[in-house]
Protein backbone atom coordinates (compact mmCIF):
# COMPACT_ATOMS: atom_id res chain seq x y z
CA UNK A 1 0.00 0.00 0.00
CA UNK A 2 1.34 3.62 -0.79
CA UNK A 3 2.68 5.28 1.87
CA UNK A 4 -0.08 7.97 1.83
CA UNK A 5 -2.86 5.91 1.29
CA UNK A 6 -1.33 3.99 4.29
CA UNK A 7 -1.47 6.98 7.00
CA UNK A 8 -5.02 8.48 5.60
CA UNK A 9 -6.43 4.73 6.44
CA UNK A 10 -4.47 5.00 9.96
CA UNK A 11 -6.31 8.25 10.59
CA UNK A 12 -9.57 6.90 10.02
CA UNK A 13 -8.69 4.08 12.25
CA UNK A 14 -8.05 6.02 14.76
CA UNK A 15 -10.62 8.67 14.71
CA UNK A 16 -12.93 5.92 14.04
CA UNK A 17 -11.74 3.72 17.24
CA UNK A 18 -11.87 6.49 19.42
CA UNK A 19 -14.69 8.28 18.01
CA UNK A 20 -16.20 4.53 19.14
CA UNK A 21 -14.54 4.06 22.77
CA UNK A 22 -14.64 7.31 23.88
CA UNK A 23 -17.12 9.55 22.94
CA UNK A 24 -20.33 7.19 21.82
CA UNK A 25 -22.87 6.41 24.27
CA UNK A 26 -21.70 8.91 26.71
CA UNK A 27 -25.12 9.49 27.79
CA UNK A 28 -26.16 5.57 27.62
CA UNK A 29 -26.79 6.01 32.08
CA UNK A 30 -25.62 8.51 34.31
CA UNK A 31 -23.14 9.96 36.50
CA UNK A 32 -22.00 6.84 38.63
CA UNK A 33 -19.83 6.89 41.71
CA UNK A 34 -18.91 9.89 43.99
CA UNK A 35 -16.52 11.49 41.72
CA UNK A 36 -18.11 11.77 38.60
CA UNK A 37 -21.55 13.95 39.79
CA UNK A 38 -19.01 16.16 42.45
CA UNK A 39 -16.36 17.31 39.85
CA UNK A 40 -19.45 17.60 37.16
CA UNK A 41 -21.40 19.83 39.87
CA UNK A 42 -17.73 21.96 40.43
CA UNK A 43 -17.39 22.39 37.32
CA UNK A 44 -21.04 23.80 36.96
CA UNK A 45 -20.76 25.96 40.02
CA UNK A 46 -17.47 27.20 38.82
CA UNK A 47 -19.10 28.41 35.50
CA UNK A 48 -22.05 29.77 37.10
CA UNK A 49 -20.11 31.83 39.38
CA UNK A 50 -17.46 33.10 36.76
CA UNK A 51 -14.50 32.07 39.03
CA UNK A 52 -11.43 30.13 37.11
CA UNK A 53 -9.45 29.91 40.17
CA UNK A 54 -11.24 28.55 43.49
CA UNK A 55 -13.72 25.17 42.78
CA UNK A 56 -16.52 25.22 44.69
CA UNK A 57 -19.71 22.43 45.72
CA UNK A 58 -22.41 23.97 47.41
CA UNK A 59 -21.45 27.63 47.73
CA UNK A 60 -18.12 26.21 49.30
CA UNK A 61 -14.46 25.94 48.11
CA UNK A 62 -14.10 22.70 47.58
CA UNK A 63 -9.77 21.94 47.00
CA UNK A 64 -9.18 18.30 46.62
CA UNK A 65 -7.93 18.75 43.18
CA UNK A 66 -6.39 21.22 40.91
CA UNK A 67 -8.88 22.68 38.53
CA UNK A 68 -7.40 21.38 35.21
CA UNK A 69 -10.51 19.17 34.67
CA UNK A 70 -13.06 21.62 36.01
CA UNK A 71 -11.64 24.38 33.04
CA UNK A 72 -12.26 21.80 30.46
CA UNK A 73 -15.75 20.90 31.87
CA UNK A 74 -16.64 24.73 31.92
CA UNK A 75 -15.69 25.38 28.63
CA UNK A 76 -17.90 21.77 26.85
CA UNK A 77 -20.58 23.30 29.67
CA UNK A 78 -20.04 26.20 27.40
CA UNK A 79 -20.67 24.53 23.68
CA UNK A 80 -22.72 22.13 24.72
CA UNK A 81 -25.29 22.82 28.07
CA UNK A 82 -24.42 21.33 31.18
CA UNK A 83 -25.48 18.05 30.86
CA UNK A 84 -23.60 14.23 32.11
CA UNK A 85 -22.18 13.42 29.09
CA UNK A 86 -20.99 16.81 28.63
CA UNK A 87 -19.26 16.20 31.99
CA UNK A 88 -17.64 13.02 30.50
CA UNK A 89 -16.08 15.12 27.14
CA UNK A 90 -13.19 16.80 28.85
CA UNK A 91 -11.74 12.55 29.35
CA UNK A 92 -12.89 10.98 26.03
CA UNK A 93 -10.86 14.40 24.31
CA UNK A 94 -7.90 14.06 26.60
CA UNK A 95 -7.79 10.17 25.66
CA UNK A 96 -7.98 11.19 22.02
CA UNK A 97 -5.28 13.42 22.17
CA UNK A 98 -2.88 10.56 24.01
CA UNK A 99 -3.89 8.21 21.72
CA UNK A 100 -2.96 10.91 18.85
CA UNK A 101 0.26 11.54 20.55
CA UNK A 102 1.66 7.80 21.01
CA UNK A 103 0.57 7.20 16.67
CA UNK A 104 2.66 10.37 16.23
CA UNK A 105 5.63 9.44 18.84
CA UNK A 106 5.86 6.29 17.20
CA UNK A 107 5.71 7.44 13.71
CA UNK A 108 8.83 9.46 13.91
CA UNK A 109 11.01 7.32 16.39
CA UNK A 110 9.66 3.76 15.47
CA UNK A 111 8.26 3.33 12.37
CA UNK A 112 6.09 0.50 11.55
CA UNK A 113 4.33 0.13 14.77
CA UNK A 114 2.80 3.22 14.91
CA UNK A 115 -0.93 2.02 14.59
CA UNK A 116 -0.45 -0.85 16.85
CA UNK A 117 0.66 1.60 19.25
CA UNK A 118 -1.86 3.95 19.40
CA UNK A 119 -4.89 1.09 19.13
CA UNK A 120 -3.52 -1.07 21.86
CA UNK A 121 -3.32 1.61 24.44
CA UNK A 122 -6.65 3.09 23.27
CA UNK A 123 -8.48 -0.37 23.81
CA UNK A 124 -7.00 -1.15 26.93
CA UNK A 125 -9.96 -1.80 29.54
CA UNK A 126 -8.26 1.37 31.88
CA UNK A 127 -8.01 3.94 29.26
CA UNK A 128 -11.51 2.77 28.10
CA UNK A 129 -13.17 3.34 31.40
CA UNK A 130 -11.56 6.61 32.28
CA UNK A 131 -11.63 8.08 29.21
CA UNK A 132 -15.27 8.04 29.46
CA UNK A 133 -15.36 8.97 33.28
CA UNK A 134 -16.48 12.60 34.61
CA UNK A 135 -13.01 12.42 36.58
CA UNK A 136 -9.29 14.31 36.87
CA UNK A 137 -7.53 10.49 36.36
CA UNK A 138 -7.83 10.74 32.47
CA UNK A 139 -6.28 14.44 32.03
CA UNK A 140 -3.22 13.18 34.39
CA UNK A 141 -2.35 10.27 33.08
CA UNK A 142 -3.20 12.13 28.83
CA UNK A 143 -0.75 15.36 30.27
CA UNK A 144 2.16 13.14 31.99
CA UNK A 145 2.07 10.71 28.94
CA UNK A 146 2.38 13.33 26.16
CA UNK A 147 5.33 14.85 28.25
CA UNK A 148 7.18 11.91 29.20
CA UNK A 149 7.21 10.95 25.00
CA UNK A 150 8.41 14.62 24.74
CA UNK A 151 10.94 13.90 27.09
CA UNK A 152 11.88 11.10 25.03
CA UNK A 153 12.51 12.98 21.81
CA UNK A 154 14.92 15.18 23.35
CA UNK A 155 16.59 12.27 24.64
CA UNK A 156 17.14 11.10 20.98
CA UNK A 157 17.10 14.11 18.95
CA UNK A 158 18.36 16.49 20.82
CA UNK A 159 15.54 19.25 19.83
CA UNK A 160 15.08 21.48 22.43
CA UNK A 161 11.59 22.15 21.40
CA UNK A 162 10.69 18.67 22.60
CA UNK A 163 12.14 19.50 25.88
CA UNK A 164 9.87 22.63 26.06
CA UNK A 165 6.75 20.27 25.29
CA UNK A 166 7.81 18.00 27.84
CA UNK A 167 7.65 20.91 30.95
CA UNK A 168 4.87 22.44 29.42
CA UNK A 169 2.67 19.15 29.43
CA UNK A 170 4.21 18.19 32.73
CA UNK A 171 2.62 21.86 33.92
CA UNK A 172 -0.38 20.47 32.30
CA UNK A 173 -0.59 17.89 34.27
CA UNK A 174 0.37 19.48 37.85
CA UNK A 175 -3.11 21.41 36.92
CA UNK A 176 -4.66 17.84 36.17
CA UNK A 177 -3.90 16.37 39.86
CA UNK A 178 -1.13 17.97 41.07
CA UNK A 179 2.54 17.67 42.67
CA UNK A 180 2.34 13.96 41.65
CA UNK A 181 3.03 14.55 37.93
CA UNK A 182 5.98 16.06 38.89
CA UNK A 183 7.45 13.56 41.26
CA UNK A 184 6.59 10.82 38.42
CA UNK A 185 8.60 12.20 35.64
CA UNK A 186 11.03 12.96 38.06
CA UNK A 187 11.80 9.36 38.90
CA UNK A 188 11.31 8.18 35.87
CA UNK A 189 13.82 10.15 34.48
CA UNK A 190 16.24 9.92 37.23
CA UNK A 191 15.89 5.89 37.08
CA UNK A 192 16.23 6.17 33.14
CA UNK A 193 19.42 8.62 33.56
CA UNK A 194 20.81 6.11 36.33
CA UNK A 195 20.36 2.74 34.31
CA UNK A 196 22.02 4.22 31.12
CA UNK A 197 24.89 5.62 33.18
CA UNK A 198 23.97 9.02 31.24
CA UNK A 199 23.70 11.14 34.36
CA UNK A 200 24.86 14.56 32.11
CA UNK A 201 21.54 13.59 30.14
CA UNK A 202 19.96 14.08 34.12
CA UNK A 203 21.64 17.24 34.20
CA UNK A 204 20.88 18.63 31.10
CA UNK A 205 16.90 17.87 31.49
CA UNK A 206 17.32 20.81 34.01
CA UNK A 207 16.61 23.37 31.64
CA UNK A 208 16.12 27.01 32.89
CA UNK A 209 13.84 27.73 29.86
CA UNK A 210 11.97 24.97 30.52
CA UNK A 211 11.64 25.46 34.09
CA UNK A 212 10.51 29.19 33.23
CA UNK A 213 7.64 27.72 31.07
CA UNK A 214 6.80 25.09 33.84
CA UNK A 215 6.40 27.55 36.59
CA UNK A 216 4.25 30.45 34.01
CA UNK A 217 1.70 27.43 33.28
CA UNK A 218 1.63 25.76 36.59
CA UNK A 219 1.99 28.54 39.44
CA UNK A 220 -0.29 30.94 38.43
CA UNK A 221 -3.27 28.90 39.37
CA UNK A 222 -1.96 27.65 43.09
CA UNK A 223 -0.54 31.14 43.68
CA UNK A 224 -4.10 32.51 42.91
CA UNK A 225 -5.64 29.87 44.93
CA UNK A 226 -3.46 30.07 47.80
CA UNK A 227 -4.26 33.90 47.93
CA UNK A 228 -7.86 33.81 47.66
CA UNK A 229 -8.17 30.55 49.97
CA UNK A 230 -5.71 30.83 53.02
CA UNK A 231 -7.27 27.03 54.11
CA UNK A 232 -5.22 25.90 50.72
CA UNK A 233 -2.06 24.99 51.49
CA UNK A 234 -3.28 22.62 54.33
CA UNK A 235 -6.09 21.28 52.66
CA UNK A 236 -4.52 20.08 49.27
CA UNK A 237 -1.25 19.82 50.06
CA UNK A 238 -0.91 18.25 53.77
CA UNK A 239 -4.27 16.26 53.67
CA UNK A 240 -4.79 15.43 50.03
CA UNK A 241 -1.38 14.84 49.09
CA UNK A 242 1.28 14.18 51.77
CA UNK A 243 -1.79 12.77 54.15
CA UNK A 244 -3.62 10.92 51.32
CA UNK A 245 -0.47 9.10 50.36
CA UNK A 246 1.11 8.27 54.23
CA UNK A 247 -1.70 7.55 56.14
CA UNK A 248 -5.21 5.76 55.73
CA UNK A 249 -7.17 9.29 56.24
CA UNK A 250 -9.61 8.87 53.38
CA UNK A 251 -10.39 4.95 54.16
CA UNK A 252 -8.76 3.84 50.89
CA UNK A 253 -6.37 1.15 52.63
CA UNK A 254 -5.75 -1.47 50.28
CA UNK A 255 -2.84 -4.27 50.61
CA UNK A 256 0.42 -4.10 49.33
CA UNK A 257 -0.22 -6.15 46.24
CA UNK A 258 -3.48 -4.31 45.14
CA UNK A 259 -1.72 -2.67 42.12
CA UNK A 260 -0.78 -6.64 40.34
CA UNK A 261 -3.83 -7.80 40.11
CA UNK A 262 -5.44 -3.80 38.90
CA UNK A 263 -2.96 -3.25 36.30
CA UNK A 264 -3.49 -7.10 35.30
CA UNK A 265 -7.06 -5.85 34.53
CA UNK A 266 -6.25 -2.15 33.61
CA UNK A 267 -4.39 -4.12 30.43
CA UNK A 268 -6.82 -6.18 29.15
CA UNK A 269 -7.23 -7.23 26.27
CA UNK A 270 -3.64 -7.00 25.91
CA UNK A 271 -2.39 -8.15 29.39
CA UNK A 272 -0.97 -11.76 28.51
CA UNK A 273 1.48 -10.33 25.71
CA UNK A 274 2.50 -6.74 27.56
CA UNK A 275 3.40 -9.60 30.39
CA UNK A 276 5.54 -11.61 27.86
CA UNK A 277 7.23 -8.60 26.46
CA UNK A 278 8.03 -7.62 29.91
CA UNK A 279 10.01 -10.79 30.59
CA UNK A 280 11.61 -10.24 27.30
CA UNK A 281 12.80 -6.82 27.48
CA UNK A 282 14.10 -7.81 31.34
CA UNK A 283 16.05 -11.06 29.94
CA UNK A 284 16.77 -9.00 27.33
CA UNK A 285 18.77 -6.47 29.84
CA UNK A 286 19.93 -8.95 32.47
CA UNK A 287 21.88 -10.74 29.03
CA UNK A 288 23.35 -8.11 27.28
CA UNK A 289 27.14 -7.70 28.03
CA UNK A 290 27.37 -3.96 26.80
CA UNK A 291 26.01 -0.98 28.77
CA UNK A 292 22.24 -0.18 28.34
CA UNK A 293 23.06 2.58 26.38
CA UNK A 294 23.99 0.67 23.20
CA UNK A 295 21.02 -2.13 23.78
CA UNK A 296 18.69 -2.76 20.91
CA UNK A 297 16.27 -0.07 21.91
CA UNK A 298 16.43 2.68 25.20
CA UNK A 299 12.73 3.15 24.49
CA UNK A 300 12.34 -0.54 26.30
CA UNK A 301 13.89 0.24 29.19
CA UNK A 302 12.63 3.82 29.48
CA UNK A 303 9.11 2.19 29.07
CA UNK A 304 9.44 0.02 31.81
CA UNK A 305 10.84 1.60 34.43
CA UNK A 306 7.56 4.10 33.61
CA UNK A 307 5.46 1.00 33.70
CA UNK A 308 6.59 -0.16 36.71
CA UNK A 309 7.66 2.66 38.67
CA UNK A 310 3.68 4.26 39.04
CA UNK A 311 2.60 0.96 40.36
CA UNK A 312 5.65 0.28 42.92
CA UNK A 313 5.57 3.69 44.26
CA UNK A 314 1.45 4.04 44.50
CA UNK A 315 2.28 0.24 46.54
CA UNK A 316 3.33 2.15 49.49
CA UNK A 317 0.89 4.70 49.39
CA UNK A 318 -1.67 4.19 52.52
CA UNK A 319 -4.54 4.89 50.16
CA UNK A 320 -4.98 2.96 47.47
CA UNK A 321 -7.41 4.14 44.12
CA UNK A 322 -7.16 2.02 40.65
CA UNK A 323 -6.93 4.84 39.03
CA UNK A 324 -3.50 6.19 40.33
CA UNK A 325 -2.01 3.97 38.23
CA UNK A 326 -3.83 4.82 35.00
CA UNK A 327 -0.25 6.67 33.85
CA UNK A 328 1.87 3.59 33.32
CA UNK A 329 -1.22 1.87 31.40
CA UNK A 330 0.41 3.84 27.63
CA UNK A 331 4.29 2.39 28.50
CA UNK A 332 2.63 -0.92 29.01
CA UNK A 333 0.96 -0.95 25.54
CA UNK A 334 3.78 1.10 23.71
CA UNK A 335 6.36 -1.67 25.29
CA UNK A 336 4.15 -4.12 23.58
CA UNK A 337 4.17 -2.25 20.04
CA UNK A 338 7.72 -2.73 20.09
CA UNK A 339 7.72 -6.38 21.21
CA UNK A 340 5.03 -7.13 18.03
CA UNK A 341 7.38 -5.08 15.74
CA UNK A 342 10.52 -6.52 16.67
CA UNK A 343 8.66 -10.21 16.66
CA UNK A 344 6.91 -9.42 12.87
CA UNK A 345 10.59 -7.90 11.91
CA UNK A 346 12.09 -11.32 12.89
CA UNK A 347 9.81 -13.58 12.27
CA UNK A 348 9.54 -15.39 15.12
CA UNK A 349 5.97 -16.56 16.81
CA UNK A 350 5.54 -16.74 20.19
CA UNK A 351 5.03 -19.58 22.44
CA UNK A 352 1.52 -21.49 21.64
CA UNK A 353 0.55 -21.00 25.28
CA UNK A 354 1.35 -17.50 25.02
CA UNK A 355 -1.04 -16.96 22.17
CA UNK A 356 -4.20 -19.38 24.06
CA UNK A 357 -4.05 -18.02 26.90
CA UNK A 358 -4.26 -14.31 25.19
CA UNK A 359 -7.32 -15.31 23.13
CA UNK A 360 -9.08 -16.98 25.97
CA UNK A 361 -8.40 -13.84 27.98
CA UNK A 362 -9.28 -11.44 24.94
CA UNK A 363 -12.72 -13.43 24.41
CA UNK A 364 -13.65 -13.83 28.32
CA UNK A 365 -15.15 -9.86 29.11
CA UNK A 366 -18.29 -10.39 26.23
CA UNK A 367 -19.40 -12.80 29.23
CA UNK A 368 -19.83 -10.09 32.32
CA UNK A 369 -21.04 -7.52 29.42
CA UNK A 370 -23.22 -9.56 28.26
CA UNK A 371 -24.78 -10.58 31.39
CA UNK A 372 -24.00 -7.03 33.12
CA UNK A 373 -28.15 -6.59 34.09
CA UNK A 374 -27.85 -9.70 36.30
CA UNK A 375 -24.20 -8.97 37.61
CA UNK A 376 -25.81 -5.53 38.72
CA UNK A 377 -29.09 -6.85 39.74
CA UNK A 378 -28.28 -9.72 41.55
CA UNK A 379 -24.48 -9.17 42.10
CA UNK A 380 -24.07 -12.40 40.45
CA UNK A 381 -23.27 -14.41 37.36
CA UNK A 382 -26.76 -16.18 36.60
CA UNK A 383 -27.00 -18.47 33.62
CA UNK A 384 -29.59 -16.33 31.55
CA UNK A 385 -30.22 -16.48 27.42
CA UNK A 386 -27.78 -13.56 27.60
CA UNK A 387 -25.08 -14.92 29.29
CA UNK A 388 -24.72 -18.36 27.56
CA UNK A 389 -25.01 -16.34 23.99
CA UNK A 390 -21.86 -14.69 25.81
CA UNK A 391 -20.23 -17.44 26.32
CA UNK A 392 -20.80 -19.16 22.77
CA UNK A 393 -19.58 -15.50 21.43
CA UNK A 394 -16.92 -15.36 23.70
CA UNK A 395 -15.80 -19.33 22.90
CA UNK A 396 -16.25 -18.75 18.57
CA UNK A 397 -14.06 -15.27 19.09
CA UNK A 398 -11.60 -17.27 21.73
CA UNK A 399 -10.86 -20.21 18.69
CA UNK A 400 -10.45 -17.75 15.86
CA UNK A 401 -8.26 -15.93 17.17
CA UNK A 402 -6.37 -18.94 18.62
CA UNK A 403 -6.30 -20.00 14.95
CA UNK A 404 -5.68 -16.76 13.41
CA UNK A 405 -2.66 -16.08 15.32
CA UNK A 406 -1.13 -19.84 15.06
CA UNK A 407 -1.38 -19.38 11.43
CA UNK A 408 1.10 -17.75 9.30
CA UNK A 409 -0.30 -14.68 9.79
CA UNK A 410 0.70 -14.83 13.12
CA UNK A 411 1.20 -11.78 15.30
CA UNK A 412 0.68 -9.13 12.38
CA UNK A 413 -3.04 -10.09 12.68
CA UNK A 414 -2.80 -9.21 16.35
CA UNK A 415 -4.11 -5.87 16.78
CA UNK A 416 -7.02 -6.54 14.08
CA UNK A 417 -8.04 -10.01 16.00
CA UNK A 418 -7.92 -8.96 19.81
CA UNK A 419 -10.17 -5.56 18.37
CA UNK A 420 -13.19 -7.69 17.46
CA UNK A 421 -14.16 -8.26 21.11
CA UNK A 422 -13.41 -4.95 22.38
CA UNK A 423 -15.78 -3.46 20.15
CA UNK A 424 -18.29 -5.73 20.80
CA UNK A 425 -17.95 -5.73 24.63
CA UNK A 426 -18.16 -2.29 24.59
CA UNK A 427 -20.79 -2.39 22.46
CA UNK A 428 -22.92 -5.05 24.78
CA UNK A 429 -21.79 -3.06 28.06
CA UNK A 430 -24.03 0.42 26.53
CA UNK A 431 -26.58 -0.94 24.64
CA UNK A 432 -27.59 -3.90 26.97
CA UNK A 433 -26.06 -2.97 30.08
CA UNK A 434 -26.59 0.50 30.07
CA UNK A 435 -30.06 1.20 30.54
CA UNK A 436 -29.23 -1.45 34.32
CA UNK A 437 -26.00 0.74 34.88
CA UNK A 438 -28.08 3.56 34.82
CA UNK A 439 -31.21 2.17 37.43
CA UNK A 440 -29.08 0.56 39.61
CA UNK A 441 -25.89 3.18 40.20
CA UNK A 442 -27.37 6.33 38.95
CA UNK A 443 -29.11 9.29 40.56
CA UNK A 444 -30.50 10.34 37.30
CA UNK A 445 -34.10 8.28 37.07
CA UNK A 446 -34.49 9.04 41.07
CA UNK A 447 -34.01 12.93 39.87
CA UNK A 448 -36.20 12.54 37.24
CA UNK A 449 -38.73 10.29 39.22
CA UNK A 450 -38.92 13.55 41.59
CA UNK A 451 -39.15 15.86 39.00
CA UNK A 452 -41.95 14.28 37.56
CA UNK A 453 -44.06 14.30 40.54
CA UNK A 454 -42.94 17.71 42.19
CA UNK A 455 -44.84 20.12 42.73
CA UNK A 456 -42.63 23.14 42.78
CA UNK A 457 -39.00 23.18 43.08
CA UNK A 458 -38.19 21.99 47.05
CA UNK A 459 -35.10 21.68 48.89
CA UNK A 460 -34.01 18.04 49.47
CA UNK A 461 -32.37 15.99 51.88
CA UNK A 462 -30.82 12.56 52.17
CA UNK A 463 -31.46 10.21 55.10
CA UNK A 464 -28.84 7.01 55.24
CA UNK A 465 -28.35 7.06 51.80
CA UNK A 466 -24.20 6.53 49.95
CA UNK A 467 -23.00 9.57 49.53
CA UNK A 468 -23.26 8.73 45.31
CA UNK A 469 -26.67 9.49 45.89
CA UNK A 470 -26.01 12.76 47.72
CA UNK A 471 -23.50 13.94 45.29
CA UNK A 472 -25.76 13.02 42.16
CA UNK A 473 -28.57 14.74 43.22
CA UNK A 474 -26.73 17.78 44.10
CA UNK A 475 -25.88 17.21 40.20
CA UNK A 476 -29.02 16.69 38.52
CA UNK A 477 -30.93 18.96 40.50
CA UNK A 478 -28.48 21.69 40.67
CA UNK A 479 -28.96 22.10 44.61
CA UNK A 480 -27.24 21.63 47.62
CA UNK A 481 -28.48 18.27 48.92
CA UNK A 482 -28.67 18.78 52.41
CA UNK A 483 -28.43 15.38 55.10
CA UNK A 484 -30.32 14.29 57.96
CA UNK A 485 -26.80 12.27 58.77
CA UNK A 486 -25.44 15.16 59.45
CA UNK A 487 -27.80 16.97 61.38
CA UNK A 488 -29.23 19.28 58.33
CA UNK A 489 -32.71 19.04 58.66
CA UNK A 490 -34.39 21.85 56.51
CA UNK A 491 -37.27 23.65 58.30
CA UNK A 492 -39.53 24.31 55.46
CA UNK A 493 -41.46 21.46 53.59
CA UNK A 494 -38.63 19.12 51.88
CA UNK A 495 -38.02 16.19 49.95
CA UNK A 496 -36.45 13.50 51.78
CA UNK A 497 -34.79 10.48 50.07
CA UNK A 498 -33.43 7.66 52.25
CA UNK A 499 -32.86 3.28 52.02
CA UNK A 500 -35.68 1.13 52.34
CA UNK A 501 -36.89 -0.24 56.13
CA UNK A 502 -35.13 3.28 57.76
CA UNK A 503 -39.09 4.57 57.44
CA UNK A 504 -38.53 3.30 61.82
CA UNK A 505 -36.31 5.60 62.60
CA UNK A 506 -38.07 8.65 60.90
CA UNK A 507 -40.61 9.84 63.07
CA UNK A 508 -37.74 10.36 65.49
CA UNK A 509 -35.78 12.59 63.59
CA UNK A 510 -38.69 14.55 62.43
CA UNK A 511 -41.12 14.21 65.19
CA UNK A 512 -44.45 15.95 64.75
CA UNK A 513 -43.84 16.42 61.08
CA UNK A 514 -45.90 14.89 58.11
CA UNK A 515 -44.55 12.81 55.70
CA UNK A 516 -46.15 11.19 52.37
CA UNK A 517 -44.65 8.32 50.46
CA UNK A 518 -43.83 9.75 46.80
CA UNK A 519 -42.40 6.80 45.36
CA UNK A 520 -39.82 3.96 45.48
CA UNK A 521 -36.72 3.13 43.50
CA UNK A 522 -36.45 -0.72 43.74
CA UNK A 523 -33.27 -1.28 41.73
CA UNK A 524 -31.08 0.92 44.30
CA UNK A 525 -33.60 0.10 46.99
CA UNK A 526 -34.29 4.01 47.80
CA UNK A 527 -37.76 5.80 48.77
CA UNK A 528 -38.48 9.28 48.64
CA UNK A 529 -40.61 11.20 50.62
CA UNK A 530 -42.12 14.53 50.98
CA UNK A 531 -41.81 16.26 54.51
CA UNK A 532 -44.21 18.94 55.96
CA UNK A 533 -42.79 22.01 57.15
CA UNK A 534 -41.46 22.07 60.60
CA UNK A 535 -43.77 23.73 63.57
CA UNK A 536 -41.84 26.65 65.05
CA UNK A 537 -41.19 25.39 68.55
CA UNK A 538 -39.38 22.24 66.69
CA UNK A 539 -37.15 24.23 64.21
CA UNK A 540 -33.95 23.69 66.33
CA UNK A 541 -33.40 20.02 65.44
CA UNK A 542 -30.24 17.70 66.88
CA UNK A 543 -27.80 15.85 65.12
CA UNK A 544 -28.91 12.44 63.68
CA UNK A 545 -26.59 9.35 65.70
Amino acid sequence: MPERSRSETDWLLIIGFCAFLFFWGLNYFGLIGADEPRYAQIAREMLARRDWITPVLGGKPWLEKPPLYYWQAMVSYSIFGVSDWAARIPSATDATLMVVAIYLFLCRFRPGCELDGALMTASTAAVIGFGRAAATDMPLAAALTIGLLAWFCWYESGKRAYLAGFYAFIALATLAKGPIALALATMTIVVFALLTRHVTTLWRSFWIPGILLFSVIALPWYTRAQSRNPEFFRTFFLEHNIARFATNLYHHEEPLWYYAPVTLLALVPWTIFVVDSIFESVRLWWAEQPPIAHRRDALELFLLIWLLLPIIFFSFSQSKLPGYILPAIPAGTLLLALYVRFHVTDRERSPVFVIMLHSILAALPIIPAMALPYLIMLNRLVWSPLTVAGVIIAALIAAGMLVTLLSNLGLRMLRFVTLVPVVLSVAAVLRIGGPVIDQGLSARPLSNEIARIEAGYLPAAVFHVPREIEYGLSFYRNQNILNYDRGEIPTQAHLLVTREGELSRLPNVVRNRRLSLLGVLPPQHLEYYWVSAARAEMRAMPHIE
